[in-house]
């Protein structure tokens, strides 16, 4: 397996204008992003202009990266009980789709939403009619949601396979999902990836439950909670709860070889970090 046809890679800032994400990933040999489309703490902004575009599209570079995508804002809520915050989210996720669309990106992540009290079914519910919405609102945008798998962190849903494929199966138009899976995630949410038989087992519950075919992405984050925490806090890889098995599994499996593996630890504005962590994700191969 050649090490540099990896998909891999970490999330960029588009800080200065989106094409600079593609220089960002560049320097430190990227074969993978992962950008917002937008300011990730707003709910909207103005439309990207034609120039923007262009420059994101025409960069010289951008055929160095064989993967990027996009993650949506993090104010979205579909399953929200506030009326406004979720007129809201409809409008700012059919907008941050359509700006996918114009950069050609393949996918949007999200972070399926949190039921604040309503209880988990009518939040599911609701997140697959919120879903049903978008795509109303922009039925030629080829982008494609890819639902992320959550920690469950207080009452945040998609913490297990079986409500991220009560989404897609309760959808009108289940081909525009796809399924981003995060390591720290599943690990907080309590799935058993500490090592070599636990992670095989994950892989093989989440393709009987939702199916490998909709795996789009892959967030490799260590933990920095235990098990089971339901608490989200990633960590520098090899240096969490996780221990290094899963990410060398996920590293060496043939059928993740075309899944973008993109970090999303945290790091300082020279990227050393995203250096140190791929030079220990390379070094699993």
């Amino acid at each position: 397996m050649t090490k540099d046809k990896i998909l891999l890679g970490a999330h960029m800032s588009i800080g200065g204008g989106v094409h600079t994400a593609i220089e960002r990933g560049c320097s430190i040999n990227c074969t993978a992003i992962q950008v917002f489309v937008k300011n990730n703490m707003q709910w909207f902004a103005r439309p990207l202009a034609r120039e923007e575009i262009r420059a994101f599209l025409e960069h010289r570079q951008r055929g160095q990266l064989l993967s990027v995508f996009a993650h949506a804002n993090y104010l979205i809520n579909l399953a929200t009980t506030n009326p406004q915050f979720h007129a809201n989210s409809i409008r700012a996720l059919s907008e941050e789709l359509t700006r996918a669309g114009q950069l050609e990106l393949p996918f949007l992540v999200l972070h399926p939403g949190a039921h604040l009290g309503a209880g988990e079914k009518p939040g599911l519910e609701k997140i697959a009619a919120s879903i049903d919405r978008v795509f109303r609102k922009i039925p030629k945008v080829k982008t494609r949601i890819a639902v992320e798998t959550t920690a469950g962190q207080g009452s945040c849903l998609g913490h297990s396979f079986e409500q991220i494929a009560y989404i897609i199966q309760n959808v009108r138009e289940p081909e525009r999902l796809c399924v981003c899976l995060d390591t720290a995630h599943i690990f907080a949410a309590g799935f058993d990836i500490g090592s070599e038989a636990g992670i095989k087992k994950t892989f093989r519950e989440f393709d009987r439950v939702i199916g490998l075919d909709r795996l789009a992405a892959i967030h490799l984050n260590d933990s920095k909670t235990a098990r089971g925490s339901r608490v989200d806090r990633h960590q520098h890889i090899g240096k969490g709860q996780i221990g290094l098995d899963a990410f060398r599994f996920i590293m060496r499996d043939r059928r993740f070889r075309k899944i973008p593996k993109v970090l999303e630890t945290p790091k300082g504005k020279e990227l050393h970090e995203d250096v140190a962590n791929m030079k220990t994700l390379r070094g699993l191969l």
